[in-house]
């Protein structure tokens, strides 16, 4: 089937995703998530691609999980589903790099799922934050693990338990 909600395509040797739900400034829903596996595992399995590259657009990268999607499952629907996170892993685990590009916001989801790449490179203006805990929730795809480890502990934890939005640059 088409994807719906990413952009797929090979630049020479790069492949190139672009999360493309701007209405949504690309919130992370169940099959955004899909397809963007889907392409990961096609640029994988292609020897012409020598790295990927997962881009958002200019107002977010990725403005965290879809919440819209989220609010009427309970824990165990979300929990049997494996909602989301059935292929939340799948850039992490790639074999080939791939490189986050981020502009404008990458908050909670977004945020992780750029921290799961193995490079990001992000413009001065990019905002990201882990806002989850203002709505009463952990970040749920790594972000308590990946950020200390790429900032330091001090940093990170304050953008955990405050859910402020920092410039790029701030966060390190």
């Amino acid at each position: 089937r088409m994807a719906e909600f990413i952009l797929s395509e090979k630049k020479g040797r790069v492949g190139l995703i672009t999360l493309n739900r701007p209405k949504a400034l690309n919130a992370l829903c169940a099959q955004l998530v899909e397809e963007m596996a889907a392409a990961i595992d096609a640029f994988e399995a292609d020897p012409e691609v020598g790295c990927l590259m997962l881009a958002g657009g200019e107002k977010a990268f990725a403005a965290g999980a879809d919440i819209k999607e989220m609010q009427s499952k309970s824990y165990m629907d979300a929990y049997m589903q494996d909602f989301i996170t059935v292929h939340w892993e799948r850039a992490a685990s790639c074999r080939k790099p791939i490189i986050a590009a981020v502009r404008g916001y990458a908050l909670g989801g977004g945020l992780e799922n750029a921290l799961g790449c193995h490079y990001r490179i992000a413009v001065a203006s990019a905002k990201v934050g882990l806002p989850e805990v203002l709505i009463g929730l952990l970040p749920g795809g790594g972000g308590t693990q990946r950020l200390p480890r790429l900032i330091g502990p001090k940093i990170a934890l304050d953008l955990i338990v405050s859910g402020r939005h920092v410039p790029a640059e701030e966060a390190g």
